[in-house]
C-alpha cells in the first residue's frame, strides 16, 4: 500500500486553504498556482473531494465545503 508523502499533505493542505481563502477557482488555476500538471492536481482534489472537503460545482472548477476541519 503506498501512502502519500508528507510533501504531497502539506500542499494538499495548501490547495485546500487557497481554494477555501478563492472561492471558485478552475483546475488549471490551481495547477498553475502549485506549480503541478492538471493531472496531480486532478489527483490532489480527488483526494479532498474523497474526504468531503471540496466539490466541484461544475465541471472543473472547484470549492471548499462547509466542513470543519483543523489546519493546525
Amino acid at each position: 500500500m503506498n501512502h502519500p508523502s508528507s510533501r504531497m499533505l502539506n500542499r494538499i493542505k495548501a490547495v485546500y486553504l487557497f481554494i477555501r481563502d478563492q472561492g471558485i477557482v478552475t483546475t488549471n488555476e490551481l495547477a498553475d498556482e502549485f506549480g503541478i500538471t492538471d493531472r496531480t492536481m486532478q489527483r490532489d482534489l480527488s483526494v479532498l473531494e474523497y474526504n468531503g472537503l471540496v466539490s466541484s460545482p461544475n465541471r472543473g472548477k472547484w470549492t471548499a465545503t462547509k466542513k470543519k476541519v483543523k489546519t493546525g
